[in-house]
């Protein structure tokens, strides 16, 4: 397989790398503080204007057409400068592709182009329940027909961007005899729609900036033309979707720790103990081979992943190979760059501890490492 990356690739990447330096990197400590947010939207638009809010959208619909690779190396670029930001602009750009897979011509129409130019500074995927996170077909949230217009009853949590998103992708179930995964339907509900109501604000550990929600549906009611696809086929619909949002969060974690090792080798390269720099000596050089290697690895199984799905090919196992590869390697590279600052890794004086902190959630969203492995058994068991 050919993992040369081509000029239109080149283009994109350059472009997210010079816009996460020039705007995402300068705001990453204030939405850490809890600041900033004013700026991050306008930065939302800006990234949208430049065509990262629909990489793999067609152009009739605003987007960028560029496909998974360009969208892969954008999220490891834009991560490098702020995760916070970033992970909005992956989950948008996963609400722009379930839109454009199942959704009428209709909603592409109507929802699509708001997304792709920044009108809705987000889109928000709001399938996880409290009792329905690795097993989203346990959910509860209730979608009840009421002649032309269906009305949504129920909560979901941990929805990145609810405070802005304009869009809202939900999942509910619409038919509760039917056997379990297979009654959920899915439906568009626009920001501002009577019963939607955003929730608290969830106090988190890393990626502050980003705002993750509590999202309510209270008498809800939409009109029957919001559900997307067929009825009581929603849930296969997620699952598929799921597999692509994988290739953000692994290209998110591989963007946060290769950030964090460009700054631990910086840092050792200039630091001096023992009369020589701390480069020189050779403990220092295997931690640092050691955690290079990883994030070579990393890339070429995010890689493998975005060029089969361009490809058209089955991708689900190798999208969580590279999610979980990535995502536990970026727990290590990020506390190995931290043990090299020594003490000033644990200051906040320097970013290294954020990054520590951003990268422990790739773990978790969009599948856990658990779950992950439980997809890739299941699939290399089907070839016995």
């Amino acid at each position: 397989m050919d993992f040369f990356i081509s000029e239109e690739h080149q283009l994109i990447q350059d472009t997210a790398r010079r816009l996460s330096s020039d705007l995402l990197e300068p705001n990453a400590e204030a939405l850490d503080r809890g600041e900033g947010r004013e700026t991050l939207l306008a930065n939302l638009k800006t990234l949208a204007e430049n065509g990262f809010m629909g990489l793999n959208v067609s152009a009739e619909y605003g987007g960028t057409e560029a496909g998974s690779v360009s969208f892969a190396l954008a999220i490891e670029a834009l991560a490098q400068g702020c995760a916070s930001t970033t992970v909005t602009v992956s989950v948008t750009n996963m609400v722009g592709e379930v839109i454009q897979a199942v959704g009428s011509e209709e909603q592409k129409a109507a929802y699509l182009p708001r997304l792709t130019d920044g009108t809705y500074p987000a889109g928000a995927f709001c399938l996880t329940e409290s009792a329905a996170g690795s097993d989203p077909s346990a959910m509860k949230t209730r979608a009840r027909k009421d002649g032309n217009h269906y009305v949504l009853n129920g909560s979901k949590l941990y929805i990145s961007s609810g405070e802005y998103a304009g869009i809202f992708v939900v999942w509910a179930v619409t038919d509760p005899d039917a056997p379990k995964g297979k009654g959920i339907s899915c439906f568009l509900v626009e920001a501002g729609t009577p019963g939607l109501v955003i929730g608290k604000a969830e106090k988190k550990m890393g990626q502050t900036g980003s705002a993750t929600n509590e999202v309510l549906f209270e008498d809800c009611r939409v009109p029957a033309t919001a559900m997307m696809g067929a009825e009581n086929d929603g849930f296969r619909v997620a699952v598929g979707e799921l597999a692509g949002g994988r290739i953000g969060v692994a290209s998110l974690a591989l963007g946060i720790a290769r950030k964090a090792m460009d700054t631990a080798k910086s840092y050792v390269a200039e630091r001096e103990q023992f009369g020589r720099p701390l480069a020189d000596m050779q403990g220092i050089q295997w931690m640092i081979a050691d955690q290079e290697t990883d994030l070579e690895a990393a890339r070429l199984l995010i890689l493998q992943a975005a060029a089969l799905k361009d490809q058209g090919k089955p991708f689900s196992k190798e999208a969580s190979m590279a999610k979980l590869f990535a995502s536990e390697a970026a727990q290590r590279a990020t506390y190995t760059a931290l043990q090299l600052h020594g003490g000033a890794g644990y200051i906040k004086d320097y970013p290294l501890e954020r990054y520590a902190r951003d990268a422990r959630i790739t773990t978790i969203y969009e599948g856990t490492s658990e779950i992950q492995r439980l997809i890739i058994a299941r699939e290399v068991m089907k070839a016995v």
